[in-house]
């Protein structure tokens, strides 16, 4: 029997190709169908790979895109250059810097010079990338439905591109950190103004609210990118910087989830009348342990031996869910909510 989920794929740089590796062993289960994903950031390059190779090639053509995209992502450099900085050998003398230093000179660089410095020599480094998908699929009537989230920097409030908005910018303007890029600019279709945008990890990484419409499953899988929790405290500078950027942008996706479970509580306790608000089945694929070992650092370098152990590790994950909580789909929440929020 087959079951249909929507999919939920944080962002994390780099760190995006656990995504990648849970999506491979998820596609090569026939019982599960994907309805929708939702992505912010790496969450939406896997979204827009996985949509496009599935309306090319079903399973096996989604399995193709998301490995060429990672091929490509692992070409990319240092996303914390311009693409006329990469030509250095980024990944080799600053992991030996930050290997060195309590608070990397990076870093520091990186707080100190705006994208905006580079004056004609900019060029975002994922443009190349995010070039090569083929939107005409990205943006089918065919596959799972695809959302990707953006925030407004005029307003601070998130957009979510669906269909034919989709684009090389949509994509960009996802996964733009503003100390590394420049805002990407779109126009607004109902304003006509155009807009800038940063992560769509300030307002939803990924938002969920996109799959709460009636015609959509009601069982989400959230692919986690971000710890959760940690159990150690920050001290030094770079442990503190990771671990803010952690709480930030696990935040959306948190407040979501507390959403979710107080309308799970009423509907159960007869508050909320049946149909009134969409019964909603929460499961989340995650390997904290794995990721608390990593740093700010791997997300912005895309080594393609870090890669390809992210990748493993996200079959691995995924492999277990299926073995434990596969039974679930369908039926019931695997997390259990009023545990994580009481």
């Amino acid at each position: 029997m087959t079951v249909k989920i929507n999919l939920a794929l944080q962002g994390g740089g780099a760190h995006g190709a656990f995504t990648w590796g849970v999506l491979d062993r998820l596609l090569q289960d026939e019982g599960i169908e994907v309805a929708a994903i939702t992505g912010t950031s790496a969450g939406a390059l896997n979204g827009a790979a996985l949509k496009s190779g599935m309306v090319q090639g079903g399973r096996r053509g989604a399995r193709e895109a998301l490995d060429s995209l990672w091929q490509r992502m692992g070409a990319a450099g240092d996303m914390r250059f311009a693409h006329w900085l990469t030509q250095l050998d980024a990944v080799a003398w600053a992991g030996a810097l930050e290997a060195m230093m309590p608070f990397s000179p990076l870093e520091t660089m990186g707080q100190a010079i705006s994208p905006y410095h580079y004056g004609p020599f900019y060029k975002n480094p994922l443009r190349d990338v995010v070039e090569q998908f083929c939107f005409d699929d990205v943006c089918a009537g065919a596959g799972p439905e695809l959302f990707i989230c953006a925030t407004c920097v005029r307003t601070g409030k998130i957009r979510v591109f669906e269909g034919a908005e989709i684009s090389t910018d949509a994509v960009l303007a996802s996964a733009c950190l503003p100390d590394l890029f420049q805002a990407v600019e779109i126009e607004d279709p109902k304003t006509g103004r155009m807009e800038a945008y940063w992560d769509g990890g300030f307002t939803g990484n990924p938002a969920l609210f996109p799959l709460f419409r009636e015609a959509l499953p009601g069982d989400v899988v959230i692919v986690n990118i971000n710890p959760l929790e940690r159990d150690e405290l920050p001290k030094t500078p770079q442990q503190i910087r990771n671990r803010v950027n952690e709480i930030s942008f696990n935040s959306s996706l948190l407040r979501e989830l507390r959403a979710i479970s107080f309308v799970q509580r009423l509907l159960e306790d007869g508050t909320l009348a049946p149909g009134r608000m969409k019964q909603v089945r929460v499961h989340m694929i995650a390997d904290d342990a794995l990721m608390t070992q990593l740093s700010v650092a791997t997300k912005l370098i895309p080594v393609p031996q870090i890669l390809a152990r992210l990748k493993a590790a996200g079959r691995e994950a995924a492999e277990r869910f299926l073995a434990g909580d596969r039974e679930n789909l369908g039926v019931q929440s695997s997390v259990d909510l009023p545990a994580m929020f009481g």
